[in-house]
């Protein structure tokens, strides 16, 4: 996600942890904490649609 509006959809498939607004965005889509996305994140990588995947399974 961005807050440049020329970016592409590419940014809805990947999970950034280094933008404050983009974790809090996260959070939030996907009801999770900050803890639980960045431990989702660290043992699937960066897919939205992994992560997603690994959330659910827990």
């Amino acid at each position: 996600m961005s807050d440049d509006p020329k970016k592409t959809g590419q940014d809805r498939q990947r999970i950034s942890l280094k933008e404050p607004h983009e974790v809090g965005s996260w959070t939030e889509s996907l009801g999770v904490t900050e803890q639980q996305l960045k431990a989702a994140v660290a043992a699937v990588g960066d897919s939205a649609e992994k992560v997603r995947e690994y959330l659910r399974k827990k």
